[in-house]
């Protein structure tokens, strides 16, 4: 017989709905995403965590290399006289910037930033490395880390010092090519973001205002969280000819005249990852869309018998075998010091799409028993058809994610024709804040002043609807407006 033991208090003690930021920061920590850093603002990313982050990192990996675009690497430190020479860029970044100063007790000639991004350091070489039409187009991504020093409140994925990141960087002869880029590459974020990870988004033009410092304009995709905040998901940027004037970054042509590339920058980070919390995790804690989720499955034995115990270990092996051999990640959890209850909160918590239960009843009806974590559905299905259960299930439980999101994004999405409708809107239904805006740096200004939102991007829609949302003059644009992280 099973022996009782006390175990463990398991499980999510505070609700999404009543304080989702404690909500937010308990999941992460206790469904071992992340933990905490000694280094102040920094943090630790738990194998569960860069489990998914490496499933993110494969397929994108995949989509850049079918493009052309080749994976580098550069240092972790940038001399100050490098940094400084785009200067938009330069004042954008330098209240973030950490600098190495010393080596050992011996002062620097030159203070080195700790890489905010790499535009700079990457550039220089560049500048070396272009010389004709022939080295173009130059397409290189990087897999590393950037450290920004400056923020307020930490928040584990979200705002720490030190996050992960791909930054591709890119050099055309032409801004047609280059403005191409821009595009695909922001499509390949939304696939990412919507197929991966289930979180629908929009995309659009940031406001000159909101562009990333140094870029002649930047694309966003932005996504509504479940307090109704907006969360930035991804950028591209076309950085035009300016950082290419400022580092010398020019060709011969096949005329044999002299010109400056057009340049892209463009890049998501594991913020994503806070993203997939907020939008899908439960007052159970954790729920991870099977695309991502590594075990997908998870097999808990039940049994009150040494007899039972032999029979229950035996057909739960074959169903891992069974399984794995369809390509299905499973974990077999057979530990004999936790009740199957304390399992099934372990694992609702650790967010595991699918949970099968087999106890001695469940073999003898030739049956297994599924149990899915989005729904918390609960079906006995055919042991024969076990394995085409389960991958219907997982694609199942995606899809429903993904329309579950898109519907709390509509229902948050609200289109106003003056400021009075914008305020309320703002206040009583959240989420975006669909409006026509005239163009102007003082409106879009005072609506951040008066209000809290910010313009999260300039739409692709061309009709206009009404005057500007704030000042009343002729509108030029459709933009989406929210409070965001």
């Amino acid at each position: 017989m099973r022996e009782e033991t006390k175990e463990p208090q398991v499980g999510i003690t505070t609700k999404k709905s009543e304080n989702f930021s404690e909500w937010y920061t308990e999941v992460v920590l206790k469904s071992e995403l992340a933990d905490y850093s000694p280094a102040s603002g920094f943090m630790v990313f738990r194998p569960r965590a860069y489990a998914i982050w490496e499933k993110i990192q494969a397929f994108f990996d995949r989509e850049i290399k079918k493009r052309g675009i080749q994976n580098a690497y550069f240092p972790l430190v940038i001399p100050e006289s490098l940094l400084r020479k785009e200067m938009e860029h330069f004042e954008g970044f330098v209240p973030e910037v950490a600098w190495v100063t010393m080596t050992g007790d011996r002062e620097l000639g030159e203070r080195l930033a700790i890489r905010p991004t790499s535009e700079t350091i990457m550039y220089h070489s560049y500048a070396k490395w272009i010389s004709s039409y022939k080295d173009l187009p130059l397409r290189l991504n990087l897999w590393n880390s950037v450290v920004r020093m400056e923020f307020g409140d930490p928040k584990l994925f979200l705002r720490t010092r030190e996050f992960l990141w791909q930054e591709g960087h890119s050099c055309f002869a032409t801004k047609g090519e280059a403005e191409e880029e821009v595009t695909d590459i922001l499509n390949l974020y939304a696939k990412v973001v919507q197929d991966l990870l289930a979180i629908p988004v929009l995309t659009g033009r940031k406001s000159r205002l909101e562009k990333f410092a140094g870029a002649e304009y930047t694309m966003t995709l932005e996504s509504i969280m479940t307090d109704l905040r907006v969360l930035q998901m991804g950028t591209s940027h076309h950085l035009g000819r300016n950082f290419a004037k400022v580092f010398d970054i020019t060709f011969s042509d096949k005329d044999g005249e002299r010109r400056y590339v057009y340049q892209n920058s463009w890049g998501i980070s594991t913020r994503l990852l806070g993203a997939m919390v907020m939008v899908h995790g439960d007052d159970r804690g954790l729920v991870v869309p099977p695309k991502v989720a590594d075990p997908k499955v998870v097999i808990i034995p039940i049994f009150y018998s040494e007899e039972e115990k032999t029979l229950v270990h035996r057909e739960c092996r074959a169903i891992l075998d069974e399984l794995e051999g369809h390509g299905i990640a499973t974990i077999y959890d057979d530990r004999e010091d936790r009740t199957p209850g304390w399992k099934f909160n372990e694992w609702e918590l650790k967010g595991v799409p699918v949970r099968l239960e087999v106890g001695p009843r469940d073999i003898a009806k030739g049956e297994t028993v599924l149990v899915r974590r989005d729904t918390y559905e609960k079906s006995a299905v055919s042991r024969d058809d076990l394995a085409a259960s389960v991958e219907e299930t997982l694609d199942a439980i995606q899809a429903y994610l993904f329309g579950r999101a898109k519907a709390f994004q509509q229902d948050h999405t609200t289109q106003v024709v003056d400021f009075e409708e914008f305020r309320k809107a703002l206040q009583n239904t959240g989420g975006f804040v669909k409006a026509c805006w005239c163009g102007r740096d003082e409106c879009e200004r005072s609506v951040k002043e008066e209000t809290g939102a910010t313009s999260r991007l300039i739409s692709t829609e061309k009709e206009v609807f009404s005057p500007c949302v704030y000042c009343g003059d002729t509108a030029n644009h459709i933009v989406y407006f929210a409070k965001a992280y």
